[in-house]
């Protein structure tokens, strides 16, 4: 698996952020919430889910999964930001969806790191509806930062984000939500379960501090790096 920087990502001395906030202290997430929901003219409502996309705008990624599931995802009470660049028809298509409904969708081309980090801190859950992920550094950055990832059950995106199924909730090792198909209706349906997970609250703290005790730093990746080295040497074969 990849590692990330936990030093320059990390929510509690993010410069980026309006708020610090940590595992214990889970209330400046709420404030980078309204901060980022201000700064992108959307409404300011702390009970309406925001969903995040952060990345390449291509087929790989799964954004016409997004734009196919919009006008539907727009009747739940939810609101999307997404920051991106890449292939001209996403980007005019997202363009008009933020035109059409400015107060529920907010869409910035380009990149920009600091407001990348905002985005993780202030969205409720991330979006990663990729086609195929070999590991993927964003679901990590939402971890890290108590944002719960929507993902594609896909390469990485299955190996880092544990699903929550009832039993995995019971037990405290849910951290996420993963959907199998490449479909809008797959989506649709995952960020369902991602509503009434929020709006029960608890198992939705539940899955934030899972996901924030999770270790996926570089010092992780390495260990894991030498056990396998270590392995292949003591492989008499």
């Amino acid at each position: 698996l990849n590692g990330i920087d936990s030093t320059v990502w990390n929510p509690s001395t993010d410069p980026a952020l309006s708020t610090p906030y940590d595992r214990d202290h889970l209330a400046g997430k709420q404030a980078n919430k309204a901060a980022l929901q201000a700064e992108m003219g959307l409404a300011v409502d702390p009970d309406t889910l925001l969903l995040g996309l952060v990345g390449r705008l291509v087929a790989q990624k799964g954004i016409d999964l997004l734009l196919d599931a919009l006008p539907r995802l727009l009747a739940m009470p939810v609101q999307v930001v997404v920051l991106g660049s890449g292939e001209a028809t996403y980007v005019q298509a997202l363009h008009a969806a933020a035109a059409a409904a400015p107060s529920r969708v907010a869409f910035r081309t380009g990149y920009d790191e600091a407001l990348a980090h905002r985005i993780q801190a202030g969205v409720d859950a991330l979006l990663v509806p990729s086609r195929f992920e070999p590991c993927g550094l964003t679901q990590l950055y939402a971890l890290r930062y108590g944002t719960v990832p929507i993902v594609r059950a896909v390469g990485g995106l299955a190996d880092t984000v544990v699903n929550a199924t009832p039993r995995a909730l019971a037990t405290g090792r849910a951290t996420g939500i993963r959907f199998q198909t490449a479909s809008a209706a797959a989506l649709l349906e995952a960020v369902e379960r991602a509503c009434a997970l929020f709006r029960a609250d608890e198992p939705w703290r539940q899955l934030q501090h899972a996901g924030m005790a999770k270790d996926h730093s570089w010092a992780a990746s390495a260990r894991a790096y030498m056990a396998l080295y270590r392995a292949v040497l003591d492989d008499p074969g």
